[in-house]
């Protein structure tokens, strides 16, 4: 039986170097990981490393027509970190990267998302933030609670189980 495909789409937040705890776990409980990366992402996080922990390349650029897909469709998504500008990018429709491309069509796949946001406390507290996350709620996008200067790379697995 084939595993489930969790896509992983990480945004160009100062934690994003360590995604292969992310990914370590999500192999433990079962799931193919594939890699989604903004195109700033690339700079904080080792490409070879992850696509030899996934076993699928990174995706961060839109493919050409005709190109296959190098990755399964997804039965899940996680973002992870998810940045205010990805947060609120992605609320407003804006698909201007393959990553936010993803997470615009994710509504209308039907797949479970879960997001684990890493901002700042001072971002946090612009209200576009809070409108933003209003909005991901009520297209049924779960949302781990932020807490300044700490981060989970597993409560968005976890609420993907809830």
């Amino acid at each position: 039986m084939k595993a489930p495909m969790l896509y992983v789409v990480v945004c160009a937040g100062g934690v994003a170097g360590g995604v292969g705890e992310l990914i370590a776990e999500a192999r433990r409980q079962g799931w193919d990981v594939g890699v989604v990366a903004t195109p700033d992402a690339m700079e904080f996080i080792d490409a070879e490393a992850i696509a030899a922990q996934t076993g699928h390349p990174i995706r961060s650029a839109w493919r050409k027509p005709g190109e296959p897909r190098p990755l399964p469709d997804p039965d899940a998504i996680v973002v992870s970190p998810a940045t205010f500008n990805s947060i609120n990018k992605w609320a407003l429709g804006i698909s201007d990267t393959l990553a936010l491309g993803i997470l615009c069509e994710s509504y209308g796949w039907g797949v479970p998302v879960a997001v684990q946001p890493c901002l700042s406390a001072a971002q946090a507290a612009h209200p576009a933030y809070a409108e933003s996350l209003a909005k991901l709620r009520r297209m049924g996008v779960r949302i781990a609670d932020f807490t300044p200067g700490s981060y989970s790379w597993t409560r968005a697995l976890e609420l993907l189980r809830d």
